[in-house]
């Protein structure tokens, strides 16, 4: 199905998850409101440079900061 992209279905599924985790978790930082000042903006910057360790980082640690 994927052939004309020289993909095949485990390079697929990891590019998945190099893309769709960070984009996620992006989605969600902007989405959310955080006790910090700039909490937010510091989020985003740590999963754009940091893409999969920080997107990590992120759904176990960042999440907890979020305002209910």
């Amino acid at each position: 199905m994927y052939a004309f992209l020289g993909l095949g279905g485990q390079e697929l599924v990891f590019m998945l998850f190099i893309v769709g985790l960070p984009v996620l978790a992006l989605i969600d930082v902007v989405r959310s409101e955080f006790r910090g000042t700039n909490d937010k903006l510091i989020w985003v910057i740590i999963i754009v440079f940091f893409n999969i360790i920080g997107t990590l980082l992120y759904f176990f640690i960042g999440r907890n900061q979020r305002i209910s």
